[in-house]
């Protein structure tokens, strides 16, 4: 990934079907890649968007008893007061932030960019009018759906709260199903409608 240190490959990538005039940079959850994901948006595609699903460095991950897998940084443990890996994240934000600036780069602007992720939470005040569409089946047995319920209530103590859209899916274990799958898309038409000629 851009700008960094650790070896990750090349993100995997659904390219738009005609030209890219908005993206979606998306990140995957602990040990797993992005090609999964480009496939489900390819399975659910915009022609006028280009999807990026990067990989996470392969690092040893504390939580899992320092067991090397795709991590974007160290999670030391799940629970709300578990230490934070800070260098860890600020290095992965700034690979993010070197992904969004390439698209930039490419002619997209940054405001037709969505970032989003599958088991990740993030807020930044820096932009208060962005909206955020947060999904969590209600049967997860690693993310407890309470973690979930309290950080789509903080996420509206940071931003816009008229912004924040938390969706619940009825059985849904720590994966995705098709009528999340749906409402993502539906998100992502209603942010980054195409652009007429």
């Amino acid at each position: 990934m851009c700008g960094n240190n650790m070896s990750a490959p090349l993100p995997a990538i659904v390219p738009a079907a005609r030209k890219a005039t908005a993206a979606v940079i998306f990140l995957h959850g602990l040990g797993d890649t992005g090609h999964g994901w480009a496939e489900a948006f390819a399975g659910i595609r915009i022609p006028h968007v280009k999807y990026i699903c990067p990989h996470a460095p392969t690092m040893p991950v504390s939580l899992n008893m320092r067991m090397s897998m795709p991590s974007w940084f160290d999670i030391y443990g799940l629970s709300p007061d578990a230490d934070e890996d800070e260098s860890g994240i600020k290095r992965a934000s700034e690979n993010i932030k070197a992904l969004i600036d390439q698209e930039v780069k490419n002619g997209i602007p940054s405001h037709r960019i969505l970032l989003g992720g599958f088991s990740q939470a993030s807020a930044n005040s820096a932009n208060k009018d962005m909206h955020v569409l947060q999904c969590h089946g209600d049967a997860d047995p690693l993310v407890p759906f309470v973690f979930g319920s309290e950080t789509a209530e903080k996420m509206k103590s940071l931003i816009n709260p008229a912004n924040i859209t938390f969706k619940s899916y009825r059985g849904l274990p720590h994966s995705a199903c098709p009528e999340e799958m749906v409402d993502i898309k539906k998100f992502i038409e209603k942010q980054l409608p195409p652009i007429s000629d």
